[in-house]
């Protein structure tokens, strides 16, 4: 074929492209956010329905614009496509889930606002002491014969006995109601002794309330407070999310937890971040894990965990197929938790986001993943590993993974020692495809003006890219001038660079004696290929 006569056509797309919307959008409107917190959540089978119509939709729409300039490339018409499936995908997040009564779909064009009085709120108020009188004002709302609360939030205010007193009584008479309750950061500044007379208040009111939605968090409750919330936690055996984030959560608490929470089976989301629970409390946590098939979010980062019960909660994951988010972010896991995580990674056929950011995994443990990785994951979104020990020995690997993760919005590689050897690599696996990416992070990474090159060539053009972190490294000036070149139309995509030291403390003087080496190591890896999968 002629290749000067060869136009390649970008509309219409293949039937694989649409269904790939399909899934995206559905996964999308089924994912847990501020928006669906606040309108509720769609059921799979809605968010699907509701995926196709969209899709349909956003399809007719640029097949109509297309239709009027046929000679185009079509551009234009993928950008539409793009625009109006975003635009009806927000719509449906704000209409809410429907019940079958009250369905229109959205192909008539009417998006219907969700009924906002199943939610009531109070955080968005002054963060202070309420009393007696205060809580009988604030909660008459919830008094009110009929009403349709489904939802509470008492977050950031802080309860003392009287005011519980009052709240016990409004909170039991919703008991056969109430699906989401949020008691974060509700007893700030009292003494221990009030605090935990007021959660056992709260939690004798709420004991028979049958809910998916459980957040404890910020309210330094140790063991003494897990065992104050006992009634509560006892009776719930439908709970689809638990938050216990910043409780000092130590192992007797991990294991009053586990103890009291009668069932986890459909536990979808368990988020443990910021507490002191060791190795000991993973090995809770691992018992709570395992028993928990339905898992799709799991955070336990900041606790505190070491090698073993790295391990033990690695294993129990194994546990939980269908995971989407995994966090275990800043915690002392070191090679061995790394390899172990690696063997039950494969799983996670619909994982779309993992952190695993100062971890100690080193090198062994960082190849291990991305070598897994590589191979599953399909839909991998986000993938975060700063702080680890890494260097150039298992860059190969990284950038093998990474070219093979085409829906990749988010890399972070940060602090990490992959110098210039490792960065070309990184930007060769992110030159082609790669359409989504909107941030990569390789800064303090001992990268020079050859590696801060090859990165920002490689990223300058990525349709919606938002930033390139490579602060902290030792690029000289002349490459600081080279990079801002490239992407002197959009320098503020570029991060900051006040951090970079043009010296660099491990400078190779015997490299700098041999000429241009930064062009040398580029004519060298320049035939490294990276292949992707097919």
């Amino acid at each position: 074929m002629d290749s000067a006569g060869f136009s390649m056509k970008l509309w219409p797309p293949s039937s694989s492209t649409r269904l790939m919307l399909v899934e995206r959008m559905t996964k999308n409107l089924i994912t847990p956010s501020i928006l669906s917190r606040k309108y509720g959540l769609l059921s799979k089978e809605e968010a699907e329905e509701d995926a196709k119509q969209i899709e349909a939709l956003a399809f007719d729409s640029a097949n109509q614009h297309f239709d009027k300039e046929p000679d185009g490339d079509g551009s234009s018409a993928v950008q539409l496509y793009a625009k109006e499936s975003s635009k009806l995908m927000l719509e449906v997040i704000k209409r809410g889930p429907q019940t079958k009564e009250s369905a229109e779909g959205i192909v008539s064009g009417k998006v219907k606002a969700s009924n906002e009085t199943t939610i009531f709120d109070i955080s968005k108020g002054r963060r202070d002491f309420i009393s007696a009188e205060e809580a009988s004002e604030l909660l008459k709302p919830l008094s009110e014969p009929g009403n349709n609360y489904k939802r509470i939030c008492f977050s950031n205010r802080s309860f003392g006995v009287d005011a519980a007193k009052i709240a016990g009584p409004i909170l039991s008479s919703l008991k056969d109601q109430l699906t989401e309750v949020d008691l974060s950061d509700f007893v700030a500044g009292r003494p221990e002794e009030e605090a935990l007379e007021v959660m056992e208040i709260f939690s004798s009111a709420l004991n028979a309330c049958d809910l998916r939605y459980l957040d404890l968090s910020n309210n330094a409750l140790g063991e003494k407070g897990i065992r104050a919330f006992g009634a509560l936690l006892k009776s719930q055996k439908n709970l689809e999310e638990l938050y216990l984030m910043n409780d000092g959560i130590s192992e007797e608490a991990a294991e009053a937890v586990c103890e009291l929470i009668p069932s986890t089976d459909k536990l979808r989301i368990l988020h443990f971040h910021n507490n002191m629970t060791g190795d000991e409390g993973a090995f809770s946590i691992s018992k709570l894990v395992k028993h928990s098939p339905a898992l799709e979010d799991f955070r336990c980062s900041s606790t505190r965990v070491g090698s073993e019960g790295g391990v033990a909660l690695s294993q129990a994951l194994g546990e939980c197929r269908n995971l989407k988010k995994v966090d275990l972010r800043d915690n002392m896991f070191g090679v061995e938790a790394g390899i172990a995580l690696s063997k039950v990674l494969s799983i996670f056929s619909g994982l779309t986001e993992i952190y695993l950011s100062y971890l100690n995994l080193e090198d062994e443990g960082s190849i291990a993943l991305a070598n897994v990785l590589k191979e599953s994951a399909p839909s991998l979104e986000v993938l975060e590993m700063d702080g680890n020990d890494i260097t150039a020995e298992a860059a190969p690997a990284l950038a093998a993974c990474i070219a093979a993760k085409q829906f990749l919005t988010t890399l972070k590689l940060g602090e990490n020692e992959l110098k210039d050897e490792g960065a070309i690599l990184i930007a060769k696996a992110l030159e082609d495809g790669h359409g989504q990416l909107t941030e990569v992070d390789m800064s303090t990474n001992a990268i020079r003006r050859a590696g801060a090159r090859c990165l920002a060539q490689a990223v300058v053009n990525k349709p919606g890219f938002k930033v390139l972190n490579i602060n902290g490294n030792f690029i000289s000036d002349e490459g600081i001038d080279e990079v801002k070149d490239i992407f002197k139309n959009s320098l503020h995509v570029l991060g900051p660079l006040d951090d970079n030291d043009p010296e660099g403390e491990d400078y190779d003087e015997e490299a700098d004696e041999g000429g241009d080496n930064e062009n040398d190591l580029e004519t060298r890896l320049k035939d490294l290929d990276i292949k992707q999968e097919e």
